[in-house]
């Protein structure tokens, strides 16, 4: 364990940014990405606004994040993670508060753009730019780990569920405005970009050093340029492959809680438990799936976990008991949390963490279809039929068809390497 994370006889900075990066996705996730369809029921019953409503607030949300993305990837690229992160921190804070003082359909639009901006800029695609920089043999790992922080998000989820109870949702949305920046700030000034700026190496290691071990000599990592990168069949099947991954969890995130409760008759509080216990799950997933995907072939890993998800949805569509709760908590859990880290170390593993940025704000592009389309045909689905059946079903199918890619997705042939 001391060389993983001593490798020098230090705690190597690149877990400090890990730990930074758990905190700021706890941030996001507990007040945010979780809580969502929590707030769906309070806005329905102070405003009357239907699921379809509500549904493309929280889609365009993702449509925003993916036309945002290579942009993003530049900026980041070009100028750092911390000066993004910092930006998209203030302006998520601010959206927080616009959304509190919510009173028409046009100030909820509004306060939702500056939640997804802030949320984008602030987020996940560039702290993965700062993790992908400081490891490499360790890569799948550190993912995995500081993603944590958005696991234990959705445990807060029942606590988001009684404060919303207990102060109403305008008290909440503000209380979050406040913690995004009085804890969001703090932790993104500990994010760094590259190792070499800092007299680092990737994951600590001297690469003489790492030479002298057991395990295979160290091989340069391959560097693509954007350019060659979207050149790959593997970019496109990837891309696509994890847009339908994303079709699903989004759907998840939107509509599982009206589902168990206006669907399958359970309390809101008995609902923010079982999204607590499919997110506590995923926490274990990530686990299995930082020490999986830096052992064995991550695309097949990623083929199994699309079938997981396909039968966690199906279980959770047709529940008529507990156990099938806990079935899709298990199968979609698991699923999602093994998957998830992979998507970005498959990629890296792929293409290499020169470009990383721009590669995945261009990638962006083709997952984010995945996460807008997917609330958005629940919503309307749910309006026609009154249930989730459909809906969730055809979500389930596009699971499977997001396995394929994964099987076929192949590593680029023929590159020019180089130490990145």
């Amino acid at each position: 364990m001391n060389a993983l994370f001593r490798p020098n006889g230090r705690v190597f900075y690149g877990w400090w940014i890990v730990l930074a990066c758990a905190g700021v996705q706890w941030l996001a996730a507990m007040t945010w990405m979780h809580s969502y369809g929590a707030y769906t029921l309070h806005l329905q019953a102070e405003f009357g606004w239907s699921m379809s409503v509500l549904s493309l607030a929280f889609a365009l949300t993702r449509l925003e994040s993916g036309l945002l993305g290579p942009l993003q990837g530049w900026l980041v690229d070009r100028y750092g993670p911390r000066l993004i992160l910092i930006i998209g921190t203030v302006i998520f804070g601010i959206g927080f508060f616009v959304f509190s003082q919510v009173q028409s359909i046009a100030s909820y639009f509004v306060a939702f753009i500056l939640i997804a901006l802030g949320s984008s800029l602030g987020g996940f695609a560039t702290l993965m730019v700062a993790i992908v920089s400081w490891f490499d043999q360790h890569r799948a790992k550190a993912i995995a780990w500081s993603q944590f922080g958005f696991s234990i998000g959705g445990l807060c989820v029942p606590l988001v569920v009684l404060g919303l109870e207990i102060f109403g949702w305008r008290t909440m949305a503000l209380y979050s405005g406040i913690a995004v920046l009085a804890m969001g700030l703090p932790m993104v000034a500990l994010i760094r970009h590259r190792p070499e700026d800092y007299g680092e190496v990737p994951d600590g290691i001297a690469r003489d050093a790492d030479a002298s071990r057991e395990t295979p000599a160290y091989a340069p990592q391959i560097s693509l340029s954007w350019q060659q990168a979207v050149r790959e069949p593997s970019f496109w099947l990837i891309s696509i492959g994890h847009g339908l991954s994303l079709l699903t969890v989004s759907s998840m995130l939107a509509h599982l809680i009206p589902h168990l409760t206006n669907g399958l008759g359970y309390t809101p509080v008995q609902a923010g438990l079982a999204f607590a216990l499919m997110t506590g799950v995923q926490m274990g997933g990530l686990l299995l799936g930082g020490i999986l995907g830096d052992r064995y072939e991550k695309s097949f890993i990623c083929v199994l976990c699309m079938v997981g998800h396909c039968v966690g949805l199906l279980m959770v569509t047709y529940a008529d008991n507990p156990i099938w709760i806990l079935g899709f908590a298990l199968f979609h859990g698991f699923a999602w949390g093994i998957r998830g880290p992979l998507m970005v170390a498959l990629r890296a593993d792929y293409f290499g963490p020169k470009s990383f940025g721009t590669i995945m704000g261009i990638s962006s592009l083709v997952v984010m279809i995945g996460m807008t389309i997917g609330p958005i045909v629940c919503g309307v689905l749910y309006d026609l039929y009154g249930n989730y059946e459909l809906a969730f079903t055809i979500m389930a199918l596009c699971s499977l068809a997001g396995g394929l890619c994964f099987w076929f997705a192949k590593p680029p042939a023929t590159l020019s390497t180089h130490p990145a």
